[in-house]
């Protein structure tokens, strides 16, 4: 959805907006759980989303319902691909600081509609840049993932490796904003950090997702689709634990790393304020561990429907998270069971199974 033109808000502008952060994709998944983090520690939040239908807008309009009960919650209705909407919003609220996790995701849909990918992921995260730069923010922490590994096979997957390999269109898309991110970093000193998320999963979870999909189909007596014949292992991390290294990331300007060298160049750091990190559970299982788990958590054995490898999907993933250690004294925690156990409790309550 380009082109609303115009900046719709749903409160009134707070008097002080030096303190404010801005969150782009307020309702979305991780969107959501930030601005509440955010707004449960007293900061003032501009929630930005487009509410767009790659999936049910009913569930995006449920999240935004809670975040909008905290007075210091101002909602923005526009799309970041729209670049006047998007030039007025930081121009009236001047944020201080900005958390950008709106985005075309998926690695499949990328291969049906690759243009969403460029309009959402590429110009409007090149107006996040923009905004950034003419404004002065302070900080601007980003959403990467882990598919921007992409072939290769090296693991626990590093920050610190070079990742020019991608297998979707979706991966090139957050290499891309990485190194846009470096660009504006080196020009303009703006302070930026990426964080490249490993498989995100919890209560008010995405429908595509397939913790949602597995839920959902397992409580219906359907098969479910398992992908690679459910070899696949990847490193699910809980939505809390994500919350956790973001806001702790968000109040840790980078500075330019004075060990860089431009002969053997590191690329999680720089000699601009740049940095990139992983964030995951650092401990992958294999799909068929996952369902087992969720399983046990519904009283309910699942119909496998075991399906081939798709196009732009990779066999494992496994995430380094030693510098985010390092940096935040934090690292990822929550157990699968633990996890599971609280999106089903979820689940049943929100659609009253």
């Amino acid at each position: 959805m380009r082109g609303l033109g115009v900046v719709h808000r749903e409160t009134s502008k707070p008097r002080d907006c030096a303190t404010m952060i801005l969150v782009t994709g307020a309702a979305g998944f991780i969107g959501y759980h930030v601005s509440k983090r955010l707004l449960e520690r007293g900061e003032r939040v501009i929630g930005l989303d487009n509410l767009n239908a790659y999936y049910d807008p009913n569930l995006k309009e449920a999240r935004l319902a809670q975040l909008k009960n905290h007075h210091a919650f101002t909602f923005a209705h526009v799309d970041v691909a729209d670049t006047d909407s998007m030039q007025e919003l930081f121009g009236e609220y001047r944020p201080a600081r900005v958390v950008h996790l709106a985005a075309q995701a998926g690695v499949r849909y990328s291969v049906i509609n690759p243009y969403a990918y460029i309009d959402s992921n590429v110009l409007g995260f090149q107006n996040i840049l923009e905004g950034c730069r003419h404004n002065r923010i302070e900080h601007l922490v980003f959403a990467s993932t882990s598919s921007v590994y992409g072939a290769h096979t090296r693991q626990p997957f590093s920050e610190h490796d070079a990742v020019d390999h991608p297998v979707s269109l979706y991966a090139a898309t957050k290499i891309a904003n990485e190194m846009m991110a470096h660009s504006y970093a080196h020009l303009y000193r703006l302070p930026v950090t990426g964080l490249r998320f490993f498989t995100v999963y919890g209560p008010w979870g995405r429908p595509d997702m397939a913790l949602f999909k597995f839920t959902r189909g397992i409580l219906a007596s359907e098969p479910i689709p398992v992908y690679n014949e459910g070899r696949m292992i990847r490193d699910f991390t809980y939505i809390d634990d994500i919350v956790e290294g973001l806001v702790r990331i968000l109040d840790i300007v980078p500075q330019p790393n004075p060990d860089w060298k431009s002969d053997d160049p590191d690329p999680a750091t720089s000699n601009a304020p740049y940095r990139v990190y992983n964030i995951g559970n650092n401990r992958p299982v294999e799909l068929l561990h996952f369902i087992s788990a969720l399983e046990r958590c519904l009283g309910r054995k699942a119909k496998l429907d075991l399906l081939p490898m798709q196009p732009g999907d990779v066999p494992s993933t496994m995430a380094d998270v030693s510098s985010l250690e390092r940096a935040t004294g934090f690292r990822p925690k929550t157990t699968i069971e633990e996890g599971i156990a609280a999106f089903v409790k979820w689940y049943r309550q929100y659609y009253s199974v």
